[in-house]
């Protein structure tokens, strides 16, 4: 059986990717979206959500490319001069491994993080992190520790297949692929021993920014058997803190494209939100 959950991050990022995500999902394939708590549009990100209970929601938790939610006076070594988490991700992550202040603090922004979502009244279907920052073994402790605190039952783990990519373009594998892999499967090993759902295949990585229709429809032709995961970056265009280059509307624009939805409803896939399939 093939079970696909379609997700959009970056969930309250700006008006322009909250209209993207209704829309996507409203009209198109979209299954569920990852929320920035702190992030600029949330509050209206989960008005929105709240008057369309079919969109599942989860947690992007975000600790770097933004703003701490809480002050950053009590994060202080998250954080640069101006308040903004640390983009410096290998030195910010050895600092969060081995000095204990910074792994409290590293707790309490993620505690909140958590706990401002649970203030939502949203269901919280799934938690992930920006940048897949939760690759890191603390994070990764701390989010297990919270998802069972807050009923958390799935969780995205960052390994794409990458035997189906190669049948939709001839491309090089990235050396970052070969890098995160080991991490990634330590990652699957220890949700499944909390018993957090992960996807066994995830999409997105190689073409972030860039899951253009074609690459959309050519993933779901060659869906493997099991629960997989497809992440985007839908928008209807860039907005303030947006990634350059990243061809947000052209993402938006094939999770509406009919040849995808048919691609979805010819091939056996059920299409949900984590929630909506079992914990195996």
């Amino acid at each position: 059986m093939k079970q696909l959950v379609v997700t959009a991050d970056d969930f309250g990022a700006a008006l322009e990717v909250n209209d993207a995500v209704l829309q996507a999902h409203a009209h198109g394939i979209l299954t569920a979206a990852s929320l920035m708590v702190g992030a600029p549009a949330a509050a209206d990100a989960v008005a929105r959500a709240k008057i369309t209970p079919s969109l599942r929601v989860g947690l992007h938790l975000v600790l770097v490319d933004g703003k701490p939610v809480l002050p950053p006076d009590a994060v202080p070594d998250l954080v640069d001069a101006k308040g903004n988490f640390r983009n410096d991700m290998a030195r910010a992550g050895a600092a969060m491994f081995f000095r204990t202040h910074v792994k409290h603090q590293l707790e309490a922004e993620i505690a909140t993080q958590f706990e401002t979502f649970r203030a939502t009244g949203l269901n919280l279907d799934h938690v992930n992190a920006h940048r897949h920052f939760h690759l890191h073994p603390t994070i990764a402790g701390l989010i297990v520790k919270y998802a069972a605190a807050h009923g958390v039952k799935a969780a995205r783990v960052p390994l794409e297949p990458q035997g189906v990519l190669a049948r939709i373009e001839k491309r090089n594998a990235s050396a970052i692929t070969a890098i995160t892999q080991p991490f990634a499967r330590a990652l699957r090993r220890r949700f499944a021993r909390a018993g957090i759902l992960s996807p066994d295949a995830v999409f997105g990585l190689a073409w972030s920014g860039a899951m253009t229709a074609p690459r959309l429809k050519g993933i779901i032709d060659n869906l493997p058997d099991g629960l997989s995961e497809i992440y985007l970056h839908p928008a209807t265009g860039p907005y303030p803190g947006s990634a350059p280059g990243y061809r947000y509307d052209e993402e938006r624009a094939a999770l509406l494209d009919p040849a995808v939805i048919a691609a979805t409803q010819g091939a056996g896939i059920r299409l949900g939100g984590f929630s909506d399939f079992p914990v195996h």
